[in-house]
């Protein structure tokens, strides 16, 4: 027995000796590190992409313990119309193509343009519209914790009527 480990044993075959894994991500870092890492592994995502042109298409890609993965393509013209998602927090990024991310504030709409490597964070009850506004198609991951079990659509606001002595000549 010439080292350590000829001694006491290998310490990565004796899990007690390891630090515990965590269940899951519990960060907002951390879930964005999650689908970073999703996002690089192409080979994992690729060949599960279908395109549908009468509706956006989904696949959940992987679920674990309080969050779940989607995987969404859409042909340009499609969109998600305005929504939130619930209770559910979200990190949500592009992997091929272009989206158009609308969201409203007091100062007004506020677009956009989402490109590979773009993540975006969203709170619980964060009201937006996606759109895919180019010419390509396009392939998003969505990470949802907890897992997505709303997603409650938001008319657009119609404008007010003009007063009608506003519209006197």
């Amino acid at each position: 027995m010439d080292n350590d480990n000829a001694i006491a044993g290998d310490p990565l075959a004796i899990p007690h000796l390891l630090p515990p894994a965590p269940e899951h991500p519990a960060t907002v870092a951390e879930f964005a590190a999650l689908a970073t890492a999703l996002a690089g592994d192409r080979e994992c995502w690729a060949p599960l992409v279908r395109y549908d042109p009468s509706s956006r298409w989904y696949h959940r890609l992987r679920t674990g313990p309080g969050y779940e993965v989607w995987l969404l393509s859409w042909v340009p013209g499609q969109g998600s119309g305005r929504h939130d998602h619930g209770g559910s927090s979200g990190v949500y990024g592009v992997l091929a193509g272009a989206l158009t991310e609308t969201t409203e504030g007091p100062a007004g709409s506020t677009g956009r343009v989402l490109t590979p490597g773009s993540l975006r964070v969203l709170a619980p009850g964060f009201v937006h519209e996606v759109v895919n506004a180019s010419l390509e198609p396009a392939v998003s991951l969505h990470v949802y914790f907890p897992g997505l079990t709303q997603m409650r659509m938001h008319p657009r606001a119609r404008s007010a009527p003009v007063p009608r002595d506003v519209l006197a000549c």
